[in-house]
């Protein structure tokens, strides 16, 4: 009897970090990984929401954050890189994701800035706010 009771403790435990730690790969090639699984709504391509992030290269040299900018960043999903649309779609509100954004679905071909052109991009992005 204690094993089973182990058993089900442990599948417990598992199935919370698993829910965590998902990781979904979209057709696009994004990859998103769930860090800290939110409770609230997600939003939809439509929505105006609320983040923080960190964008980092390849390499993990960061190019930009929100706390770079004072803190949280405000903007209509459907007004960034196709990265952020679809995969900020897959955070819940009060969640935490790893987004892994193929150079196509970021700025491609032409580069931004400290970005160079063609570069796979990594984002963390913690959703706080979905606003309607």
């Amino acid at each position: 009897m204690k094993s089973v009771l182990a058993l089900l403790a442990a599948s417990a435990i598992a199935t919370t970090a698993f829910a965590a730690g998902t990781t979904e790969k979209l057709p696009s090639g994004v990859v998103v990984e769930q860090i800290k699984q939110g409770t609230g709504a997600q939003p939809t391509a439509d929505d105006t929401v609320s983040v923080n992030y960190r964008g980092t290269l390849a390499d993990g040299t960061e190019f930009d954050s929100s706390s770079k900018h004072g803190g949280p960043a405000t903007f209509p999903l459907n007004r960034v890189i196709p990265c952020w649309t679809q995969g900020v779609q897959k955070i819940k509100v009060g969640g935490k994701a790893k987004l892994t954004c193929p150079a196509a679905t970021a700025y491609g071909s032409r580069g931004v800035g400290a970005i160079p052109p063609n570069s796979d991009l990594t984002f963390e992005v913690e959703l706080l706010e979905i606003k309607k």
